[in-house]
């Protein structure tokens, strides 16, 4: 996975690298040819977007852009039509509001790396088809979630 970053600082890149990396092979989407831009923002323009997209006159703490009409169980590699003739999938975009991210890494206890980290997942994962409008998609985003966290140690405070 290709993973073009904007405004996101060096310290995340790695991590969110690694996290993409194996959230790819995890849901069994990976594919080395996939494409995601990862951007961080400020609490004015995330709820500009929100607004001009969800309809949502609010911030939130991240958005996701799905180039793709992927619902789970669905993989990237059903899309083959979609791939660019360079052989690459675009597959979206995930913006994450820096300041919500460290607002809510301090109400939870936890570090800002791991609340970067839960957000990116969760933007990925709406990108992959996952949703949580009704009760049991969110209960499987959410355990989805939970197991690639745990299995990359990026606990939430009070996790054992």
């Amino acid at each position: 996975m290709k993973i073009n970053f904007e405004k996101v600082p060096l310290r995340y890149r790695g991590m969110i690298t690694k996290l993409y990396d194996f959230a790819l092979n995890y849901t069994k989407n990976d594919t080395e040819d996939a494409i995601i831009s990862v951007s961080f923002t400020d609490e004015k323009n995330i709820k500009k977007l929100n607004n001009e997209y969800r309809k949502v006159d609010k911030v939130t703490d991240v958005l996701s852009f799905p180039m793709l009409d992927i619902v789970y169980p669905q993989k990237l590699q059903d899309f083959t039509q979609e791939f660019s003739p360079d052989g690459t999938l675009y597959i979206g975009d995930v913006v994450i509001c820096k300041n919500v991210a460290k607002r809510q890494a301090k109400e939870y206890g936890h570090s800002t790396k791991r609340e970067v980290a839960f957000l990116a997942l969760h933007g990925l994962l709406h990108v992959l088809g996952y949703d949580h409008i009704k009760e049991n998609d969110e209960k499987l985003m959410q355990s989805t979630a939970k197991e690639i966290l745990d299995k990359l140690n990026i606990k939430r405070k009070g996790d054992v």
